[in-house]
């Protein structure tokens, strides 16, 4: 039974998702990370979190190439969520200033778009949407906070203008990050 906010939210990050399912059966980090395809740092990275949060044990240590290898596994073979939690934890899931819940949003966004773009072309239709983009240049890291509370503030108030009971729903996604360096003489 896992019945803290935080140790819900280490265990439901999907690359730790993963790495739980596959050690329930002992493992090294580069075992894991070989068979996962990702980065041995990255899944020893993770290793770390889920043993601090408890939710993998040492199993084993032996030397292999001059160093320790150290064989997991998770300390249950399942693990339930106590339901007290879940609102606390998936609120600080969807933190809205972290990066993982904005790739999170965003990859569901391109699967979802993707299959009813595809459904639309089948039938012969187009597919609806709407793009938004802007760039904004913040001058301390504390107003992009302010600028999020005031832009949801804004948004929430346009869809309840709009927001018609019966009518086709559509979701709206705006998502911020720092915009890639670019290259000389395009700046303004």
């Amino acid at each position: 039974m896992v019945d803290e906010p935080e140790r819900v939210r280490v265990a439901l990050s999907p690359p730790r998702r993963r790495i739980l399912e596959r050690l329930r059966e002992p493992a090294s980090a580069a075992q894991v990370a070989a068979e996962l395809g990702l980065p041995r740092q990255r899944v020893g990275y993770h290793f770390k979190v889920l043993e601090q949060a408890g939710l993998i044990e040492l199993v084993e240590e032996r030397p292999r190439r001059g160093c320790v290898e150290r064989l997991m596994r998770a300390t249950a073979s399942a693990f339930l969520v106590d339901p007290g939690v879940l609102n606390e934890t998936f609120t600080a899931i969807a933190d809205r200033h972290a990066a993982e819940h904005l790739v999170e949003v965003a990859a569901g966004t391109v699967r979802e778009v993707a299959r009813m773009s595809a459904n639309a072309e089948r039938q012969g239709v187009r597919l609806l949407t709407f793009t938004l983009e802007a760039e904004v240049r913040f001058a301390e890291p504390g107003d992009v906070h302010e600028f999020t509370d005031q832009l949801a503030a804004a948004v929430a108030e346009v869809a309840a203008r709009f927001d018609t009971p019966g009518g086709r729903r559509y979701r709206l996604v705006a998502g911020g990050h720092p915009a890639p360096a670019e290259p000389r003489g395009e700046r303004s």
